[in-house]
């Protein structure tokens, strides 16, 4: 079975080498969708190529996030390679099977076999909680231990998913859900770790300054307003009491008291 991540990406070489050695790890091939970056991202990919990336294709940069545009390339690209499944995947996350799999592939081999065709993922955020938290250019998935349980809807995740030839779509959800007839959603929640930020001033570059989104995907399509609404001169970490902690050689994730926006985002 070959799995593969439609990874899109743009100025992301804080997190790609963790990303692309996770998912290497994992059993996922990985295609490269590069939104015209302008830092090290190209050069971290074409390291990992033979090395679980297999293609890296270049999506013209329109100077706003264009996240209509990058969906429907990656629908596009799901229906040209010949793949068994696919994951709709972000440079800033890590993806897990439940804890009875080894790998992600072996989850996926496993819902696959049991009749399903699509995967739902629970959303782990992890964040800074003080201006000395500084996780860029360090292994911030061993080393960050505060986050909180996002979950702002009932299948909110729902971005993994089997080929088939019915019309498959991720557009409608922004990408939160492949859409097709006939979709079976597996039983069992897989995990998704979301790296959102890495200390507090890259939250404030990542959201104040070097973002700028689609005015017709906020207006029209109501995406994006908190983000394009963030104003770094007045944003501040939420606060420790705000967050659950991972124990110290523990990966127990607490699903209790879950958020239903984004703590980065008021």
């Amino acid at each position: 079975m070959r799995i593969v991540a439609l990874l899109g990406v743009r100025n992301e070489e804080l997190y790609m080498e963790r990303c692309l050695e996770h998912l290497f790890q994992q059993g996922v091939e990985i295609c490269v969708i590069d939104n015209g970056s302008t830092d090290g991202t190209l050069q971290i990919a074409g390291r990992f190529l033979g090395r679980g990336v297999f293609r890296i294709e270049q999506l013209p940069f329109p100077g706003y996030f264009d996240l209509v545009g990058q969906l429907k390339f990656q629908e596009q690209l799901a229906t040209e390679i010949d793949a068994d499944w696919f994951i709709h995947h972000d440079a800033d996350e890590i993806r897990e099977a439940p804890t009875n799999f080894a790998t992600l592939r072996e989850g996926i081999v496993a819902a696959d076999a049991d009749g399903y065709s699509a995967i739902d993922f629970e959303e782990f955020v992890f964040i800074p909680t003080s201006v000395e938290d500084q996780f860029e250019n360090t292994d911030y998935v061993a080393n960050m231990r505060h986050y909180y349980f996002f979950s702002p809807c009932d299948l909110h995740r729902v971005n993994a998913w089997k080929k088939t030839t019915a019309v498959q779509t991720l557009v409608r959800t922004a990408g939160h859900q492949i859409e097709f007839s006939g979709r079976r959603i597996y039983p069992t929640k897989f995990i998704l770790r979301h790296y959102i930020a890495l200390s507090d001033s890259h939250v404030r570059r990542k959201y104040g300054k070097e973002r700028v989104y689609s005015q017709r995907e906020i207006e029209e399509r109501g995406w994006h307003r908190a983000r394009s609404e963030f104003i770094a001169d007045q944003f501040r970490l939420p606060a420790i009491h705000h967050v659950k902690s991972l124990r110290p050689g523990s990966n127990m994730l607490d699903r209790s008291d879950p958020k239903t926006k984004h703590l980065i985002f008021k």
